[in-house]
């Protein structure tokens, strides 16, 4: 296993400098990753996280509070909808007092969707890096992840 500095090829300043950079670095590397795994399905990980946002949802949500719930924020969100309104993943409708709000729920297709994707292995990026760290190791680095964000 390459350590950050021989994977960059690089020396830092501080052992927080070093922890920064590969942070940044293994994020890139997991999107990546996540991203190869849903090519295959025509879709890309911002709108998987659009469709895992309204399924949690359950119900009609505007579509600035999906927004504000993506892990990887987009000025474009209306935009990634729109692909999946037209695979008939999710249906939109604007709000009836206030002509600007957009509410979009998913739908039984998009549901079905997001059902064979869970059930695809190859496709579960915490099950393939699971081999790397115990379950004990997972909750520190998110426990540490957390306190970093203060």
């Amino acid at each position: 296993m390459a350590t950050i500095d021989q994977e960059i090829k690089s020396k830092f300043e501080s052992e927080h400098q070093r922890a920064i950079v590969n942070i940044m670095f293994t994020a890139n590397w997991l999107k990546n990753h996540h991203s190869d795994s849903l090519k295959k399905y025509d879709i890309t990980t911002q709108q998987y996280n659009i469709l895992r946002i309204l399924r949690g949802a359950k119900d009609w949500m505007a579509m600035n509070d999906v927004k504000s719930r993506m892990i990887e924020k987009s000025p474009n969100t209306t935009r990634l909808a729109d692909k999946l309104i037209s695979a008939e993943y999710v249906e939109r409708r604007r709000c009836d007092e206030d002509r600007r709000v957009v509410f979009v729920k998913i739908t039984k297709t998009g549901l079905d969707f997001l059902k064979k994707l869970d059930q695809d292995k190859a496709f579960d990026i915490s099950d393939k890096f699971s081999n790397n760290l115990t379950k004990k190791e997972a909750k520190k680095l998110s426990a540490l992840m957390d306190q970093l964000r203060g």
